[in-house]
């Protein structure tokens, strides 16, 4: 998180640390990404827990549980979004950022981040950059 936030000041992108917030916020994007499969399905694909590969919320789309558009279309969708208020979270932080004024906010901002999911402030849509170098990013809509 420490690389984002020197990204986002060095680009004047104003935004306000929230502590203690990751827990909600990975649990409001579960409601609106992941409530469509039962919870059979949701520890089939390892979406919670600390073993083996547990415990990813963004496996709703490595296992093709969720339409999305990856890497390149995934950053060219998020880039084109008219952004307004923008939370940052990540899959391991107890901490979150919320960006106010985020039309200048890109996807090369996050290309250095591991499990980071960006949302808006209705989590309408979300974009997902995960640590497997080969997998993601990705980015979808709630009505997709």
């Amino acid at each position: 998180m420490n690389y984002l936030i020197e990204q986002l000041q060095s680009k004047n992108i104003k935004f306000k640390n929230i502590p203690y917030w990751g827990i909600y916020f990975r649990k409001r994007w579960e409601e609106a990404f992941v409530s469509h499969l039962k919870q059979s399905e949701k520890e089939k694909m390892y979406l919670y827990g600390d073993r083996y590969t547990c415990g990813y919320l963004w496996h709703v789309f490595s296992y093709e549980k969720r339409p999305y558009l990856l890497q390149t279309a995934a950053s060219d969708a998020f880039n084109a979004l008219k952004k307004s208020k923008c939370y940052i979270f990540y899959q391991h932080s107890a901490d979150i950022l919320m960006v106010e004024h985020a039309s200048t906010l890109k996807a090369a901002h996050f290309a250095n981040e591991d499990d980071v999911y960006v949302v808006d402030e209705n989590f309408t849509w979300t974009y997902v950059v995960t640590h497997e170098s080969y997998i993601g990013p990705y980015f979808s809509k709630v009505d997709s």
